[in-house]
């Protein structure tokens, strides 16, 4: 299974972008989504799950869950925005994985056996930041990412 995980796009759903999610079975996006156009149109790519980010306002984006919790063919992911909002133990609540944004920096970090993943930001260039999204491939209980920066 290969997940496309994205994050802080801002209203901006680049065609970069959209070439590099086509063939995934499932689109992860971790907040600061910007507007419902960008969930819609990422949901012609593939089923998406989304959490709200801290710009992520109105109607639409009260609808999305602040945590999201993800099942990828048996693998337990949890699905934030914002990292420092962590409010549990994920190894002690069995998540294989914490996908998370806001900070717009890719990461990519295990620990005590929990991978934590930020895609970066795809979304309007922050600072001297890249513009990437990332690949999670889950197979059996292991998980593979893979960095997709996005020429811009």
């Amino acid at each position: 299974m290969r997940i496309g995980v994205i994050s802080d796009t801002h209203g901006l759903l680049r065609p970069q972008a959209v070439a590099a999610l086509k063939g995934v079975s499932l689109i992860i996006h971790a907040g600061d989504i910007g507007a419902p156009e960008i969930l819609e149109h990422l949901g012609r790519i593939a089923p998406v799950r989304a959490v709200r980010g801290n710009t992520d306002r109105g109607e639409w984006a009260r609808a999305l869950p602040l945590t999201e919790v993800v099942d990828a063919g048996g693998v337990q992911l949890y699905v934030l925005h914002d990292l420092h909002t962590l409010a549990l133990d994920p190894k002690a609540a069995g998540f294989a994985a914490v996908i998370f944004g806001h900070s717009h920096r890719p990461h990519l970090e295990g620990k005590n056996g929990v991978l934590f993943l930020n895609p970066g930001s795809a979304g309007p260039r922050r600072f001297t930041l890249p513009v990437s999204l990332a690949y999670l491939k889950v197979q059996g209980k292991s998980l593979h990412t893979e960095f997709v920066p996005l020429t811009v």
